[in-house]
């Protein structure tokens, strides 16, 4: 098995090195631009092999993507953070301008591979990856909804003081404010979560969660990387060892929840062939509603897309 980072910064390095230490590929190939870098943190993950005993290849290449040939998957991390002021649309401009390049190539050298894009703004970069690759949408996919649930889930283990390990939680819609947690379907060890923690304080960890990304950004001055890495290699492994497992992925919406042509964060099957199934949850007025409003945010943001084409 064969896996491509594509972006050697924060993320895409904590991507490759998970990957390498989890053993989830044979190699994994980490992709940038900026001369030497992908090189340089691609040695460096290889020379820890000895000392955390596994034997994943690491290999870096500044824009060479022959090297990445034949990939099973391809995860793509590249774009620029937004800076002081830049606009939504500046910075989709840009970013759309490189996943789209970033896309071609991928397609190019590895046709069969199954695509995971964190790029900002997630939902819609996953609609400039999928409309440039023609891939059947269940090979393009984005990852926001396995660290909005990571998240959720952390802060719901410090509130109620026990292991994250035991919180299965899902969110739905876009990736930001308008994400949609649903409480209904939130668990601690089989049990509602409403038995065990008060509304007030339930609806103040959501609202945490819809700004946990701001929250980082305010602390560090740049974006997360140590979770988001995680979570993309997380999906990685879910498809190149075919584990079905129920991860909530952002993707393209073909009539499930009345939803069509939109591209947001609902759970689904991940395995081998990517997204083997989309789950469709009994959702409440309420929830649906809260849905709807996530799918007006992603459509706006798509249209401004449409508009620079």
């Amino acid at each position: 098995m064969k896996v491509t980072v594509v972006g050697a910064g924060n993320v895409g390095a904590t991507c490759a090195d998970v990957l390498a230490y989890r053993e989830i590929a044979n190699e994994v190939v980490l992709l940038d631009i900026k001369e030497g870098v992908a090189e340089g943190k691609a040695l460096d993950i290889w020379q820890k092999a000895p000392i955390n005993l596994y034997d994943t290849r690491t290999v870096g290449s500044t824009n060479d993507y022959a090297k990445t040939a034949g990939s099973d998957v391809v995860v793509i991390t590249s774009g620029l953070p937004r800076k002081p002021g830049m606009t939504r649309d500046d910075l989709i401009q840009t970013n759309a301008g490189i996943v789209k390049s970033v896309t071609e190539n991928v397609v190019k050298h590895s046709p069969d591979a199954i695509i995971i894009i964190v790029s900002n703004p997630l939902d819609v970069m996953t609609y400039q990856a999928h409309i440039t690759s023609k891939f059947p949408r269940t090979r393009v996919m984005g990852m926001a909804g396995i660290l909005d649930t990571a998240r959720y889930r952390a802060f719901l283990a410090e509130a109620l003081n026990v292991s994250p390990k035991d919180i299965q939680a899902v969110l739905m819609g876009g990736h930001g404010d308008t994400m949609v947690p649903l409480p209904r379907y939130t668990t601690v060890g089989g049990i509602p979560v409403t038995e065990l923690i008060g509304k007030e304080e339930l609806d103040a960890i959501i609202q945490r969660t819809k700004t946990g990304g701001g929250e980082l950004v305010k602390l560090m001055g740049t974006s997360a990387w140590y979770a988001p890495g995680s979570a993309a290699a997380q999906m990685v492994e879910a498809i190149v060892r075919d584990q079905r497992r129920v991860f909530p992925v952002c993707i393209q919406l073909d009539g499930e929840y009345g939803i069509k042509d939109c591209y947001l964060g609902v759970p689904v099957i991940l395995g081998k062939n990517g997204v083997e199934k989309v789950i469709e949850l009994d959702l409440n007025a309420e929830e649906m509603a809260l849905l709807k409003v996530s799918e007006g945010h992603v459509k706006e943001v798509m249209t401004v897309l449409d508009n620079l084409a």
